[in-house]
């Protein structure tokens, strides 16, 4: 094709969005940390597909209002630093757009010069190696090499031959990705959009794998039925206990697009399922299920409006706090210190920029705080800001990158103190708190020179992996070790979900008897994946 219209160019977006929904585990591999918790590309995935939604249904035949819609999408989709960096270049390729009905090759090259600006933009810090740099040189590539009759299909391979190349090289820019083997992840996640667009272009078509979604057999003729499922369940103490990760990594096996959240005894559950009566039946292990909605997706369906009036009530506070946690324990901690709005999301699921947007507007109040907790959500948590309509609230994000900096930041605030005074003093605080954390290696790598063996237990102290033990106890001992200087004077400790309560007490009286001169204060955090998140200040 010689140029695209707002339908062709939705056939190429969609087609690009479900190309990575099928290979998005495989991106997920490329994760550098030999930690289970690999995200880059369900983080991308989520946020394609959250695109994906706002254009499937829309007759735009303007390239320039297709291309904005999408953006729109993934604005508000976006989840972790890859997601948002993506979100970023479809955001200035919609800028590139801009009153373009028809797209040739110049404007479509044009298109991805504007969406490298304004990626690299939004980044505080680019850093080589990365998705920036796979899109940039790509996106160069074709700029010095595009002619004006050429058709959209040899743009994009172009593109691909250039992108292919670059990704190859990410390991010599970034020494994190050669040390371990691999090439840069959210740059293999951009190359399959760029193939699925590709083959598009062609005049074929991805289709999402059924396989991506779960591998549980289905019979032969629902194989191309995909449903929308959402419910409440109220739990209910007599039935199966409930426990929200295991519940969640169930559902998520058995279908996509999960958004789980728990609301004291109540759960409300967003999925898309080939077969929701066995979500359903699951469900109803763990109590009484309410405000049952289901659609054919296939059909063109989509899902009813909630009946729930989620507007704010009441007359605006001066001031809120939002902390991102994954943990019931760390849920009561943060309400202990003031933070009154807790965004489900961590290390293993990083909320979306429209997740912040909901929580600062539940909020209503005049000064929001917004802790992330994770340097995956600092970006996401950042774009919401942009994204508040509202101009009497102001949102401050604390870039927070640990849950014990969180914490300690939180503690500073005061409700005497003015706005930018307490955004000063809390983000201030970050740099007192030393982070540690202790979880499980998924496979055999070498990481600055410590030789990390498949299912160890490591420690990481700042993003770098410093102890490899066979026993998780002296993982921990061995990791505060290299954390406790003559400085030190406190230590925090939260314990996960596989720690049991006679553990903790055995691991307390330890770390009592050994740093004896330190102020220990251990809790039960109930965080999955990582057994102990620890601060030292």
């Amino acid at each position: 094709m010689k140029s695209i219209d707002g339908q062709a160019l939705k056939q190429l977006l969609l087609s690009g969005s479900n190309n990575l929904y099928n290979h998005y585990p495989e991106v997920d591999a490329l994760n550098v940390f030999p930690v289970p918790d690999g995200d880059t590309g369900m983080n991308m995935n989520l946020t394609l597909t959250s695109g994906s939604k706002e254009i499937s249904n829309r007759g735009d035949e303007s390239a320039y209002e297709m291309s904005k819609a999408f953006s729109r999408g993934l604005l508000m989709g976006a989840r972790g630093n890859s997601g948002v960096i993506t979100s970023q270049i479809f955001r200035g390729f919609s800028k590139g757009l801009e009153g373009v009905d028809e797209a040739g090759a110049i404007e479509f090259s044009n298109a991805f010069q504007k969406g490298v600006e304004t990626a690299y933009k939004a980044v505080v810090n680019p850093v080589e190696g990365t998705i920036l740099t796979v899109i940039r040189e790509s996106s160069q590539f074709l700029h010095e090499n595009v002619k004006d009759n050429m058709s959209i299909e040899k743009c994009l391979d172009l593109m691909l031959q250039e992108a292919r190349e670059s990704l190859k090289r990410t390991p010599e820019l970034l020494p994190v990705l050669k040390e371990a083997g691999v090439i840069d992840s959210g740059g293999a996640g951009l190359i399959r959009i760029l193939e699925g667009m590709r083959i598009a272009a062609g005049g074929d078509f991805v289709e999402r794998s059924q396989a991506t979604a779960t591998e549980s057999s289905t019979s032969e003729g629902d194989e191309d039925e995909s449903y929308l499922l959402e419910f409440k369940v109220k739990l209910n103490p007599e039935k199966k206990q409930f426990n929200e990760v295991r519940f969640s990594n169930v559902l998520g096996t058995n279908g996509t697009d999960l958004v789980v959240n728990v609301n004291d005894d109540i759960v409300k559950v967003h999925i898309r399922a080939l077969n929701p009566g066995d979500i359903i039946n699951y469900a109803q292990r763990y109590g009484e299920l309410l405000n049952f909605k289901l659609v054919n997706v296939n059909a063109g369906e989509s899902l009813p409006e909630d009946e729930e009036d989620d507007e704010p009530v009441g007359e605006k506070v001066d001031f809120a706090l939002i902390g991102v946690s994954a943990g019931q324990g760390i849920e009561e901690f943060f309400k202990e210190i003031g933070i009154s709005i807790v965004v489900k999301g961590g290390q293993t699921m990083n909320p979306s920029s429209e997740d912040f947007v909901s929580a600062i507007k539940k909020a209503n109040a005049h000064n929001v705080f917004i802790f992330p907790n994770n340097s995956n959500i600092v970006m996401a948590a950042s774009q919401a800001c942009e994204m508040v309509e509202d101009a009497d609230t102001n949102v401050y994000v604390i870039p927070s990158k640990t849950i014990p900096q969180g914490i300690s930041a939180a503690i500073m605030f005061n409700p005497e103190s003015d706005p930018e005074e307490n955004f000063r003093s809390m983000k201030a605080a970050l740099k007192n708190v030393k982070s540690g954390e202790v979880t499980f290696a998924i496979r055999d790598t070498e990481f600055n020179g410590i030789k990390v063996k498949k299912d160890d237990f490591i420690g990481i102290y700042e993003k770098d992996i410093v102890v490899d033990n066979p026993d998780k106890i002296e993982t921990l001992m061995q990791l505060l070790d290299k954390m406790i200087d003559e400085d030190s004077s406190i230590i925090t400790i939260l314990v996960g979900q596989d720690i049991d309560e006679e553990t903790m007490n055995s691991v307390a009286e330890k770390i009592g008897e050994k740093f004896s001169d330190l102020d220990l204060d251990i809790r039960q955090g109930n965080q999955p994946v990582y057994s102990f998140l620890i601060g030292v200040e």
